[in-house]
Order: structure tokens, then sequence, then C-alpha cells
């Protein structure tokens, strides 16, 4: 991929947002993964809490490896959750536990978001990769239908970053709200936990401005051409 003043003017400063994101909730998570909670409730203990009190009786909760790695998989119906997670009671761990059962409670309820994103992700999960390829190779080559192909693919790209953002948003929201009503955390335990949360939301709308700001500068290169 080669280097213009499109890259410059647009990619690069969401590149560089991105990583500001990615460092804030480094600090952010690591900061609460020291404050312990009185409860003392695990990631594991919460996940599990959360997924009865709605009723929810068919998704495993897992320990996966690493750190920041935690997901759900609504194919398998399982909650993965990361070593500093799984086992741990601090605000930090108890935050992200219940995040990811924030997920696997907007699967159980169709929540439409989540729905559409799983139906857009095939084509998506090509398209990030090779749709900007396919473009570039296009312009170069004076070929539009390769480049259209290219941006047709990027663009549902684009849209799975878009979806994600109300699907991670309202998985937190699903979250917090569930540890104030059942009284996993306490007042001041939940701010640290939402702190956690909102660190993490803003990883993925500097993943949809990266992408958006790539799709700008394709089209722009296709323009100037």
């Amino acid at each position: 991929m080669f280097y213009d003043e499109y890259y410059l003017m647009l990619v690069l400063p969401a590149f560089l947002i991105a990583l500001w994101a990615q460092a804030k909730v480094q600090a952010t998570f690591s900061k609460y993964s020291k404050v312990q909670t009185s409860g003392r409730f695990t990631g594991y203990d919460v996940a599990s809490r959360l997924l009865r009190q709605n009723g929810i009786y068919d998704v495993e909760i897992t320990a996966t490896q690493g750190s920041l790695t935690d997901h759900f998989d609504p194919s398998k119906k399982v909650i993965a959750l990361s070593e500093p997670v799984y086992g741990r009671s601090t605000v930090a761990a108890v935050g992200v536990a219940a995040h990811e059962t924030g997920h696997a409670i907007q699967h159980a309820v169709g929540y439409g978001p989540l729905v559409l994103r799983s139906t857009v992700y095939p084509i998506a999960n090509i398209g990030s990769f090779a749709g900007p390829w396919l473009a570039i190779i296009g312009l170069f080559m004076n070929m539009p239908v390769l480049f259209n192909i290219g941006i047709v693919l990027f663009s549902a790209a684009v849209v799975f970053y878009l979806i994600t953002l109300p699907v991670e948003l309202n998985a937190s929201k699903r979250a917090l709200a569930g540890l104030d009503e059942y009284g996993i955390l306490t007042e001041e335990e939940l701010k640290g936990a939402k702190k956690v949360l909102t660190a993490a939301a803003m990883t993925y709308v500097a993943s949809a401005l990266t992408a958006i700001a790539s799709l700008m500068r394709l089209l722009l290169l296709r323009r100037r051409k």
C-alpha cells in the first residue's frame, strides 16, 4: 500500500487515534485490575449470575489465555474470559465479564444490531483485507470494475465497524445496569467499571474512524485518477 497526501491527511490521524485508544484501554484496565471489589465476586461469578438472572442456561463460561482476549462466541454459545478476568475479583475483571455477558444477553433476545453484524461478518472479514488491495490494483491497472469490487468489499467492512459501535455500547449498558441492579458493585466501584468499559468502547470508535478514513482515501484517489 503506497503513501500519499490522502493517507497523511486521513488515515494517519485516525491510526494515531487508534493507538491512543489502545494505550488508554490498557492503562485503564491495568489500573482497575489492582482494585479489589468489596463483594469478592470473580469474573466467572459475575458472568454466571448475570446469565441466570436473565434466564440464560445454555451459555458456557470458559477461561482463555492472554489479556483483553475476552469475547462471546454466539455460534458456540461460549463466554471466554481471559486470565486477568476469569478468576479475579477486581473492578476491571467484573466490568469486562459483565460486558461479555451483555453480548450473550443480546444474542438471547435477538438484539437487532448484533444479528445484523453477524450477517455482515463473512463478507466484511474478506473485504477488510482484500477490498483495499483490489481497489488499489484496479487504480494502477485502470480497471474500474476491479476498483468497484474492492470498494464494495471494503464498504462491507466499514459497515461492520459502524454496526459494532451500538452493539458494544449496548453490551456495556446492559453490563452496568446488571451490576447496579443486583448489587454486585458499590457505587464507587461501578464508576471504575464504567471507566474501563468506556475506554474499551473508544477502541471501537477509533477502528471505525480508521476504516472510514481508509475508504475516503480510496475514493479520493479514484477521483484524482
